[in-house]
């Protein structure tokens, strides 16, 4: 049995110093001995780089129990959205740092999405990525879906998975950039509100219209797509797909929830459409007890089938 946690991030130097090169969001700027990251629409939040050794989180891999560990690009940076001569030389700065790693780390990879470019995924998988992630909000309605289906088409015809991970798309980040982060929200606040709600939006425009059009690709909802799916006796009551729930090749991940809501969705989705992701290191898994507790046979299958077996082990 194979035990992979598919949702984790890591801060690598080629990433940091792009940032800190920049002027304009999102940047980093290293101030009184901290290394501080600035984002549209958010607080700014201090990077312990201490803690992101890769040998030291390699151990905590290990000390989960656990095979392997995927990183991808934190979309909330906002950094697959930027105008593209800005974004593609921070994606190929974590492509550096990640694909570089050794041990028990595999990666997601990103592409630009201004002018979204399906050679782009052609080459972050040739390069070793297990599939590609995207931010939930270039997928959060059908036209939105239907934008990127050269992108989509080519994930499905690699039979790559897709990791849609809360993050804004090209047309809310250019919204949000013009906002401040209100002071007086705590700083758990876009986690609970904005990254829930175009979560969902996207699970239900992919429900709705990206199904159809590419109905052999495996997507993968990080966060339990925000509970999605638990609204669908309410989708169906107001005229919505009745079919779709569950999707054999929709899968679930559990970051930023425990056991609780993890059963619950379970219920509904089968367990065996659930993968264990813990969002390190945004969020420490042990104090969600997980992942103990979780049913790692389905989770263990269900894995294997969300990345296809020959990505299991062999991906980078």
């Amino acid at each position: 049995m194979i035990k992979i946690d598919i949702h984790q991030h890591l801060w690598t130097e080629p990433l940091v110093q792009a940032l800190a090169e920049r002027q304009e969001l999102p940047f980093v700027r290293r101030e009184r001995g901290l290394t501080v990251l600035y984002l549209a629409g958010e607080r700014p939040y201090v990077i312990d780089l201490s803690a992101e050794v890769p040998a030291r989180r390699a151990a905590l891999v290990e000390l989960d129990g656990l095979d392997r560990a995927l990183l991808c690009l934190s979309s909330p940076l906002g950094i697959e959205c930027l105008p593209r001569e800005q974004s593609l030389p921070l994606i190929d700065a974590y492509h550096e740092g990640v694909l570089s790693l050794d041990g028990p780390f595999g990666v997601w990879g990103a592409v630009a999405l201004d002018r979204a470019d399906p050679d782009d995924v052609d080459r972050a998988i040739g390069r070793g990525c297990v599939g590609l992630s995207l931010p939930a909000g270039a997928l959060c309605g059908v036209d939105a879906i239907s934008r990127l289906r050269p992108v989509l088409a080519r994930l499905e015809l690699l039979e790559a998975p897709l990791l849609v991970h809360p993050g804004p798309g090209p047309g809310l980040l250019a919204s949000r950039a013009s906002e401040e982060a209100a002071l007086g929200d705590p700083l758990w606040w876009p986690a609970l509100t904005r990254y829930v709600a175009d979560m969902q939006a996207a699970w239900l425009a992919f429900l709705g219209a990206g199904r159809l059009q590419h109905p052999e690709l495996r997507v993968v909802f990080s966060m339990l797509a925000g509970l999605a799916p638990l609204h669908a006796e309410r989708l169906r009551s107001r005229g919505g797909p009745a079919g779709g729930v569950p999707d054999p090749l929709l899968f679930y991940d559990t970051s930023s929830y425990g056991p609780a809501a993890t059963r619950t969705l379970a219920a509904v989705v089968g367990p065996q459409q659930l993968l264990y992701g813990s969002d390190r290191p945004v969020v420490e898994p042990a104090e969600l007890d997980m992942p103990d507790g979780l049913d790692w046979e389905a989770i263990a299958e269900g894995t294997q089938r969300a990345l296809g077996a020959e990505r299991m082990l062999t991906q980078r």
